[in-house]
């Protein structure tokens, strides 16, 4: 009698653990190198080749080497992980090749950690060794948080470990029967039911005297999602995180099917085809409440239904994963620490919806994630989980990659289709829409990676509990890619409904070099720009669009104090006038019309009115374009218009840039009383137009100045002032 597609995987990742551990029981320690493109740029391909040839010199077999995907961390690559028996991992973090060796001989050798090298635990907490992570979910109620926090740090000086055990909050973990929660770091033990009394004696029998307050121990989670914290470090970046999506990205060999198999990899897939019918599949889609994270925040399982509806010979479902926005990088990057959860979604989405063939559209721009999704289709092709018969049931379905040329516009789902389908990629009208008339006009939904990425999630951890995650309307939780003016730059995903200000300033750190915050730009080129007075805005997509932005597929650029939002609004108005398909003239000529403008406000030529045209237009463009593209393309400059008004009337009236960023309205000015002659400023005018011997006060010629700003940069003694 053959196995049941259930009994298969099980079997499967029985073989699979096994084979993991008898690699690694031989090995004293295990050392993962970070490996994806963001990575592999900061040297983590040298830190690598410096590692297997240390390792190879050592000899044995007790010393294993392998790779991992991107953990987010963007200003800590190269990251570098060593798991030794019994002990928590010690996560190294800007690697080179010179600090591999000390490591190796410290660490790997000696058992020592190089702590010049390892990554904190918690941000701000001075030498603390240990941290408590409290969970300050919104579900739980305030003032019960507040108790708990307050609890353990009195505790922590009653017993004199102030300064050796910080107490820090985590997003919600999603386990509110158990709450309220904490989780100890790097102990790896999480607590449950808390009151003071109890958090007393954890502080006194565990922080103390190492025994562990086992009534009140939470069991180990079943869950497949946010299984990263006991591995991860700096306590304050990841436990503000909730992660289902990147669950397994920087945690598994995305190169290895036994890695992902470890993980209940593809157990979701033949759980459904084994025990639900399309039927069901789309009603827990349905109860989820998961809505595509592509940027439309469609739900999904309403477009899987209207799938499922047509009748044809032939569907097809698509993973859209061309991620062109300027700064974006969730998909990528999900992609290359996690393929086979990408495969295993459209599997599921396929069935739900009869699909007989689905693509993988991304951009040739990310080859490595297009070789690491090539292995993982061959990985499952081998162990029948693609092709003819999957899982030993009598339906066929595959996979394959088709290459786009990274065109933005590409990312309109019809433009995609008529990519794949040889043509070039300009969008058309709707309806009809894919689902009903798509690919070669069958049948086709398409979804982006993140969206694919959760199905397994939602099957084996439950529609409910997703739901239970988020707000009203927008559920579960989202990828962005952190980026700008933060301390923490990385990739994050975060619970719907948590307020950009806890985006910036928890996830992110809060901004760089002391500065004060000026707006957090969210949605891509399309989005808007958000300023530092509506940072409590919830992150979801009815509360952005309100802000006067959109979720768009995860881009967040944070803004400092010296951002020019007029010219930030021409950049993002150039880019989507750049990538224009020029089908639609609403697009094609009204974004060009807003660019010229934009470019005389920056020039210091914006004239009376020049506002109301820009409006007036904006406002044609997004009513009458064809695709999202160009209907959203107005947004950064209403946005900026709307928020910062004063400092387009300064552009205009003034013929002054504020922020002191725009060239053409700055004028450089040496200052006689400070400048001491030493002809440094001088020395790299790049056009000669400063004057003065050496020891002498300078001047600078304004008819020849180019504004480049060389001497402002050169002048070590505040002498050159920008106005």
């Amino acid at each position: 009698m053959s196995e049941k597609p259930l009994e298969k995987v099980i079997r499967m990742r029985h073989e699979a653990v096994s084979r993991l551990q008898e690699k690694r029981a031989k090995a004293r320690i295990r050392v993962t190198v970070g490996s994806a493109t963001c990575e592999n740029a900061a040297g983590a391909d040298a830190v690598y080749a410096r590692l297997s040839e240390l390792v190879g010199r050592h000899g044995g077999d007790d010393i294993v080497i392998g790779r991992v995907g991107c953990a987010g961390k963007c200003d800590m690559e190269p990251v570098v992980t060593v798991y030794a028996r019994d002990r928590i991992p010690e996560k190294y973090m800007r690697m080179t090749p010179e600090r591999v060796e000390q490591m190796f001989d410290s660490h790997i050798m000696r058992g020592e950690p190089v702590r010049d090298f390892t990554m904190r635990h918690t941000q701000g907490a001075g030498d603390a060794e240990r941290v408590v992570a409290l969970c300050g979910g919104s579900a739980c109620p305030r003032q019960r948080a507040d108790v708990m926090v307050s609890a353990f740090r009195e505790a922590i000086k009653r017993h004199g470990l102030e300064g050796r055990v910080a107490v820090t909050e985590t997003v919600c973990a999603g386990r509110c029967d158990d709450g309220p929660l904490a989780f100890l770091y790097p102990d790896g033990v999480t607590y449950r039911n808390l009151t003071p009394q109890v958090a007393d004696r954890i502080v006194s029998e565990h922080l103390v005297q190492g025994k562990v307050v086992a009534e009140y121990v939470a069991p180990p989670e079943k869950r497949i999602s946010n299984r990263f914290m006991p591995i991860f470090g700096d306590v304050n970046f990841f436990a503000r995180q909730l992660r289902l999506t990147l669950r397994n990205c920087g945690v598994i060999d995305p190169e290895s099917l036994d890695d992902y198999l470890g993980v209940r990899g593809y157990e979701a897939a033949a759980k459904v085809l084994q025990e639900m019918t399309p039927e069901q599949v789309i009603a827990q889609m349905k109860q989820s409440g998961l809505r595509g994270r592509g940027g439309g925040g469609y739900p999904t399982g309403l477009k899987w239904e209207n799938g499922f509806d047509q009748k044809s010979d032939e569907k097809f479902i698509i993973c859209n994963a061309d991620e062109g926005d300027p700064g974006a990088f969730m998909d990528r990057s999900t992609i290359e620490g996690d393929p086979h959860t990408i495969l295993e979604g459209m599997i599921i989405g396929g069935y739900a919806i009869a699909a007989t063939k689905g693509f993988i559209y991304i951009r040739a721009e990310y080859p490595l994630a297009i070789t690491r999704l090539e292995k993982a289709l061959v990985a499952a092709r081998q162990a029948g989980f693609l092709g003819r018969n999957i899982f030993g049931t009598s339906w066929n379905f595959d996979i394959e990659i088709r290459l786009g040329a990274g065109a933005f516009v590409c990312g309109e789902e019809t433009a995609l289709i008529h990519s794949i389908e040889g043509r070039r990629g300009m969008p058309r009208p709707r309806p009809p829409y894919p689902s009903e008339s798509g690919l070669w006009r069958k049948p086709t939904v398409i979804n982006n990676v993140e969206t694919f990425a959760n199905v397994p999630v939602v099957i084996l951890d439950g529609p409910e509990w997703f739901a239970s995650i988020g707000t009203e309307k927008s559920k579960g939780t989202k990828v962005f890619a952190l980026a700008g003016d933060v301390v923490n730059t990385g990739l994050i995903e975060v619970p719907m409904g948590v307020t950009l200000r806890e985006v910036v300033f928890g996830v992110g750190g809060g901004i760089k070099d002391g500065k004060a915050i000026k707006a957090v730009q969210t949605g891509g080129p399309a989005g808007g720009c958000i300023p530092e007075s509506a940072l409590d805005t919830p992150v979801d997509y009815d509360s952005l669009s309100q802000a006067g932005s959109i979720m768009g597929s995860g881009g967040m650029i944070v803004m400092n104090e010296d951002a020019c939002m007029v010219n930030v609004a021409r950049y993002f108005i150039e880019f989507m006038q750049d990538e224009s398909c020029g089908k639609c003239t609403p697009c094609r000529e009204g974004t060009k019309r807003m660019l010229e403008i934009l470019t005389r406000i920056t020039d210091g030529k914006g004239e009376p009115g020049d506002l109301d045209k820009l409006l007036r237009l904006a406002d044609t463009v997004k009513k009458t374009s064809l695709c999202g593209l160009g209907q959203a393309a107005p947004n950064p400059v209403v946005s900026t218009i709307r928020h910062f008004r004063l400092e387009y009337d300064a552009h205009i009236k003034e013929k002054r840039c504020p922020a002191k960023r725009c060239r053409n309205l700055i004028t450089y000015m040496i200052d006689p009383e400070k400048c001491v002659g030493c002809g440094a400023c001088k020395r790299k005018c790049p056009v000669q137009c400063i004057m003065g011997e050496l020891k002498k006060i300078h001047a600078i010629d304004q008819t020849r100045c180019i504004k480049c700003g060389q001497c402002f940069e050169a002048c070590k003694f505040d002498a050159v002032k920008r106005k």
